[in-house]
């Protein structure tokens, strides 16, 4: 069966590359495609490859009127939520790569999901090897109670922390020990320097910085007396390392319903 695939961003850094590998794939059509500042173009084409024959709409509505599977979101984060909840009142599977969402916003996906039966895959990150990261850093966080995140982004992104570091909080924050550090609330000087709990209970503090220079990377230190281990996932400028993975998730999507956050869910 062929897998219907609608692409929100599609001139984005990772549409760009996404839309070409969705043309390579046997199992896989590209139906639509959104973005306003390329609307009316063909997708192909503004891509940088053949015509497809894919006109791009200008709004999801739009581009949800054609038939189709799973929606794949690589937008912003003031409107990735929007999206996801149309597409699945539309019993549409989705994949969402764009960061900026929390806890709460998941658990409305995830229930309107559910009610739909639907699937939807979201991840902070879909490169295998920051997927690694997190896999790694959750067997870490069973044996050695203290650690924090550093986030590291360019100047111009605009959520912090990003997706990767908010997932990996979260979910670290799940399984972790308590922390022997000094509580944020008995820290002198400027507290705000010891960065943000994140995650549910046992929080995460994560460090954000937004610099030129820096693409994503996102370090994980753990600490024990005498001893340190540090886990870290640095990206490149290439949208590639993401593209196998939500490949993977368009491919899986349909198996589920309901929500799935983090691409290590989908390896075993």
């Amino acid at each position: 069966m062929t897998i219907r695939v609608v692409m929100a961003g599609a001139t984005g850094w990772v549409g760009k590359a996404l839309i070409p590998a969705i043309a390579e794939q046997a199992d896989m059509k590209l139906i639509g495609a959104v973005s306003r500042s390329a609307a009316g173009q063909d997708a192909g084409a503004v891509v940088g490859g053949p015509a497809n024959g894919v006109t791009i709409s200008s709004s999801l509505t739009e581009a949800l009127a054609t038939a189709s599977d799973v929606l794949v979101d690589y937008t912003k984060p003031d409107v990735v939520k929007d999206h996801a909840l149309l597409a699945i009142s539309k019993g549409r599977h989705v994949v969402i790569g764009t960061s900026g969402l929390g806890a709460a916003d998941y658990a409305e996906i995830d229930a309107a999901a559910r009610a739909n039966r639907v699937g939807v895959v979201a991840a902070g990150n879909f490169s295998i090897t920051a997927t690694l990261m997190k896999r790694f850093a959750l067997v870490a966080a069973k044996f050695v109670p203290d650690v924090e995140i550093i986030d590291y982004a360019s100047a111009g992104k605009p959520d912090a922390p990003s997706g990767t570091a908010r997932e990996l909080a979260e979910a670290l924050a799940e399984v972790r020990q308590a922390s022997t550090a000094r509580p944020v609330s008995k820290v002198s000087g400027v507290p705000g320097t010891r960065g943000a709990a994140v995650g549910e209970g046992k929080g995460v503090q994560v460090h954000a910085l937004r610099l030129p220079s820096y693409i994503l990377s996102c370090e994980v230190l753990f600490g024990l007396p005498d001893e340190r281990l540090t886990i870290r996932h640095d990206a490149g400028s290439s949208a590639a390392p993401y593209v196998a993975g939500t490949l993977l998730a368009i491919r899986r999507v349909r198996e589920i319903t309901g929500l799935v956050r983090g691409l290590d869910a989908l390896l075993d």
